[in-house]
């Protein structure tokens, strides 16, 4: 059975991730298969407009990392750098696509989920979205270009998201502009219809059709948005520690869940994942989205290479493997994860096989985000 499978309507081709009992997570057969079919549509003046969804409840929950950390285990960390320089390239050409992509977000998008569609030009939540970057609590860091996008959410509400691994809902992800449309569950297959009947490529036209069935749903009461000035007053200090330490100030005051439970989840999290995470996300704001998939490159070899810790094969034990959810992190506290350590994973790797990532030239750097707040 194909791991993603894919349908031809007139000029519309979509792809399907097909692999429901492991919420379609990312194997390396998907993104090669992914790679090929972006590549061969860009040139194929008979393909204007692409949709991707997953088959069953959810879209995507991340990169297949369980296999990843066996491969390492069983042969070397170079099939890990194989499999994450793929799924990096797969990121950087939907980000710089220069046709429209329509991404269908039902149920569950987490890490990779998130590079195989965020990047795109279209991203439609719906009732039962869930969005999430829980890297930090694995031993390892928003990758994916996250540090791209993160980074342009509003104020540093992207430091909150990728720190924190906080699950979003739909009415969130469509105020902070990680999407652009929602459309009711009833309605998506309608959407998805008319879709397939479209012969442009013309992205106005495109974004007419989905509006044509989108609506505007409220942030819950509750929802973080709805305290942004307090988010950016602690999530914009210098350091993790003094982010913490401001929500610790903060917390008395407001009577709100979500500030403790960001805390509980910072505590429990990798500090060294913490410490890289929240560089990778202030370096980006800089960056184009190439330059933040190179560095994310570097970083992820560092820690699959385990030079500094170990912290990422301890995480995906702990929550994926052994799933006794109590990971052992080394160095346990984040006073004992220096500056000095946090700057070598932004390094070369001192291999002589090793290489930095390199993409193809392309027409653009990535996209706008458009928050509706």
């Amino acid at each position: 059975m194909s791991q993603v499978l894919v349908e031809a309507n007139g000029v519309t081709r979509t792809l399907v991730l097909n692999r429901p009992k492991q919420l379609n997570a990312l194997s390396s057969e998907m993104i090669t298969c992914f790679l090929r079919c972006f590549t061969a549509y860009e040139e194929d003046d008979g393909v204007k407009l692409l949709i991707v969804k997953g088959k069953g409840r959810a879209f995507c929950a991340g990169g297949d990392v369980a296999a990843v950390v066996r491969s390492i285990n069983n042969d070397s960390w170079k099939y890990g750098a194989h499999f994450f320089r793929n799924e990096f390239l797969l990121n950087y050409i939907i980000a710089t696509y220069s046709k429209p992509q329509v991404s269908l977000l039902t149920g569950i998008v987490m890490g990779g989920g998130a590079g195989v569609s965020i990047h795109g030009r279209f991203r439609v939540v719906t009732d039962s979205t869930v969005f999430a970057m829980p890297e930090t609590a694995l031993g390892l860091f928003p990758d994916i270009g996250a540090s791209y996008f993160l980074s342009r959410l509003p104020g540093f509400y992207g430091e909150y998201v990728g720190l924190t691994g906080v699950r979003l809902d739909a009415a969130e992800m469509l105020a902070c502009g990680l999407a652009t449309h929602f459309v009711s569950s009833d309605r998506l297959s309608l959407l998805e219809e008319s879709l397939k009947k479209v012969d442009t490529s013309d992205p106005f036209a495109i974004c007419g059709i989905i509006d044509q069935y989108s609506q505007q749903p409220s942030l819950k009461e509750k929802s973080a948005l709805n305290r942004l000035e307090i988010i950016n007053k602690c999530f914009s200090k210098k350091t993790v520690e003094e982010i913490i330490a401001s929500l610790e100030q903060e917390a008395p005051n407001v009577a709100d869940e979500w500030i403790a439970s960001a805390i509980q989840s910072m505590r429990k999290a990798s500090p060294t994942s913490m410490k890289i995470s929240l560089r990778s996300i202030r370096e980006g704001r800089t960056q184009t989205v190439g330059e933040c998939l190179r560095r994310e490159y570097r970083m992820v070899c560092h820690v699959m290479r385990g030079d500094f810790s170990r912290d990422f094969f301890e995480g995906c034990r702990a929550i994926l493997l052994d799933r006794d959810r109590n990971p052992k992190w080394m160095p346990p506290r984040l006073e004992e994860v220096h500056d000095e350590v946090v700057e070598k994973y932004f390094s070369k790797v001192d291999d002589p096989e090793w290489e930095d990532l390199d993409l193809p030239p392309r027409r653009s750097h990535g996209r706008r985000l458009v928050p509706k707040l």
